[in-house]
């Protein structure tokens, strides 16, 4: 299958990034990314663009693939509702409105968190932002349309985050993973894993739409 992946620059789209090159049911992948990650791999293709609020200058290049992992955000703190807005619902919806029109068998995955608020009405800024991104991806009409509500990610195979402060916990946590794995599975899974559901689901379709921790390990698994 052919694969989009918008925030490959991002700790989460780089661990669904790594996944897609190793896996063989990936053909190909194709990276829209504002700035250059440069990874060299045949399988992929990467695009560089200024304006995320407007994508008609790609539709060429966006025809004729089968599933978007949409990782691409920003953190909301210290960050004005509108600003966050514009990037989070503004970005995303105009990524997801135009691979709807040129790509009606697809399937399309946003990353997006636990706590997230569907009713669009609560106070905390972010949880309704993303609310109301997701129920808008979920209008569009998509073949398949899955939220990620990730909790904690462990990365893995040499990926860091872009925040210092979480590199910081992740290097503090990283030799606790294991007993954190028996103590609480439900609530941590990995980027390994989280590219790999991606992939799953995608070919096999999950019965749930809102995906938790817990979901992400059984679909990386397969036995579903």
């Amino acid at each position: 299958m052919k694969v989009i992946i918008f925030g490959s620059t991002g700790m989460v789209g780089k661990g669904v990034l790594y996944e897609c090159i190793d896996s063989e049911n990936v053909e190909s992948v194709l990276l829209i990314n504002r700035s250059r990650l440069g990874i060299e791999n045949p399988k992929v293709k990467e695009v560089l663009h200024d304006d995320f609020t407007d994508f008609s200058s790609l539709q060429n290049e966006l025809k004729g693939y089968d599933a978007c992992y949409f990782s691409l955000g920003v953190s909301a703190a210290g960050m004005k509702e509108e600003k966050y807005r514009r990037i989070t619902y503004g970005f995303t919806l105009a990524a997801a409105s135009i691979l709807r029109k040129l790509n009606e068998n697809m399937t399309f995955i946003y990353v997006s968190g636990v706590g997230t608020d569907t009713s669009e009405k609560g106070r905390t800024m972010w949880a309704r932002v993303k609310g109301k991104t997701e129920n808008d991806i979920i209008k569009l009409g998509f073949k398949d349309a899955y939220m990620y509500r990730a909790g904690y990610i462990q990365p893995e195979k040499g990926i860091k985050s872009k925040t210092k402060l979480y590199n910081a916990l992740y290097i503090f946590s990283k030799p606790l993973y294991p007993v954190l794995k028996i103590l609480i599975p439900n609530q941590i899974t990995t980027t390994t894993k989280l590219g790999q559901s991606m992939i799953n689901i995608t070919q096999k379709p999950y019965r749930k739409k809102i995906i938790t921790n817990r979901d992400i390990n059984i679909i990386a698994s397969n036995n579903y």
